[in-house]
């Protein structure tokens, strides 16, 4: 079955730094494009990054531009978000998603269909 098991979340003080890692198992993972997604307390899941199944499309949401980067390593079936600048307004549950279908690339919630159970980011101000 399809497992996405992320990880590399915690405490980190403003204008820190973390990587997320997001796991892999059950399918074809190079086949597949993935993304990342976010939950802060109280508001709806918002998306965060997303990344084509050879990277060669990647997506980022205007608010993480040019501090988030996404990247996957399909040899070891896991996908990275590597984070900078943190902010407090980047506290949240992130999430790994797989595409519903080997050619979709999206930003939307709906065309994914498998979810990891998330990693609390928390950033202090």
């Amino acid at each position: 079955q399809v497992q996405l098991v992320e990880s590399g979340g915690g405490l980190v003080q403003t204008g820190g730094s973390l990587r997320l890692s997001c796991a892999a198992s059950g399918f074809t993972f190079n086949s597949y494009s993935m993304g990342w997604f976010r939950q802060a307390p109280g508001k709806e899941r918002e998306f965060v990054a997303a990344i084509s199944w050879s990277g060669a499309r990647i997506y980022y949401v205007d608010s993480v531009k040019g501090r988030c980067t996404i990247s996957r390593d399909n040899a070891k079936n896991t996908v990275y978000l590597q984070m900078n600048s943190l902010k407090p307004e980047d506290t949240a549950v992130y999430y790994c998603a797989r595409t519903s279908s080997p050619i979709s690339f999206s930003s939307n919630s709906r065309n994914y269909n498998y979810w990891g159970q998330g990693t609390l980011v928390t950033v202090s101000s």
